[in-house]
């Protein structure tokens, strides 16, 4: 039980993270939610191509991803509850969701960035939740390259071995789920930022919702 209930919060919160890092940077003016690092490039390259103030935005996500991981530190300590996290990241994009169906960020910019920043911060506690329970995980849910190094490193073993590796055998399976995860996410979150903008959040809020409580049970 505890070993399927590793599977499916891998598979869920990568899908998720790229989920969102993918919503928000087709309907929020490029930023990244998950990969916050990725919006240093984008800046750089807005302004070389000559940005305005929106491009100097995207660096808010940096304090804005700092802030929320120190926040989820705070919350591991108020509680044992390691679902806390989970829970507090889903209604956070829960209340994004439905803001953003009643009041479209298409009607204001400034609503818009205030939208992303809230998805930010909570994608910042999906961070702190992979660090400070990695055990709850195979690893790293909203960053892949480590998990893509690793698997690379598990392919390698597997051909230069005359027999089966199992030892990089079940890891290339735990990376895979991650980074099946992942892609899916990023495929699913280009189509539904592209068709409902912002609002598209809410099907990420509601699959969190649904690892939380999967959770919950698995650990009674």
């Amino acid at each position: 039980m505890r070993l399927h209930s590793i599977h499916y919060a891998t598979l869920l919160l990568s899908l998720v993270a790229g989920y969102c890092d993918t919503v928000t940077f087709v309907a929020g003016d490029d930023i990244f939610s998950a990969h916050v690092t990725g919006n240093f490039i984008v800046f750089a390259y807005q302004v070389i191509k000559g940005g305005d103030i929106q491009a100097w935005i995207k660096l808010i996500t940096f304090p804005v991803f700092i802030i929320a991981i120190m926040c989820g530190g705070w919350l591991s300590k108020k509680s044992a509850e390691k679902e806390r996290l989970i829970l507090t990241e889903a209604l956070l994009l829960l209340t994004v969701g439905i803001l953003a169906y009643f009041y479209p960020e298409s009607n204001n910019k400034g609503i818009m960035y205030l939208y992303v920043m809230i998805v930010v911060f909570a994608l910042g506690l999906q961070n702190a939740f992979g660090k400070l329970f990695s055990k709850a995980t195979y690893g790293p849910t909203t960053v892949m390259t480590g998990n893509v190094t690793q698997a690379s490193l598990d392919i390698r073993n597997l051909l230069i071995h005359k027999t089966i590796d199992q030892v990089s055998l079940i890891s290339l399976k735990k990376q895979a789920i991650a980074i099946t995860g992942f892609l899916t996410g990023c495929v699913l979150g280009a189509l539904c930022g592209k068709e409902f903008g912002l609002k598209a959040i809410l099907a990420a809020a509601g699959a969190l919702l649904l690892c939380y409580f999967t959770e919950r049970r698995s650990n009674k």
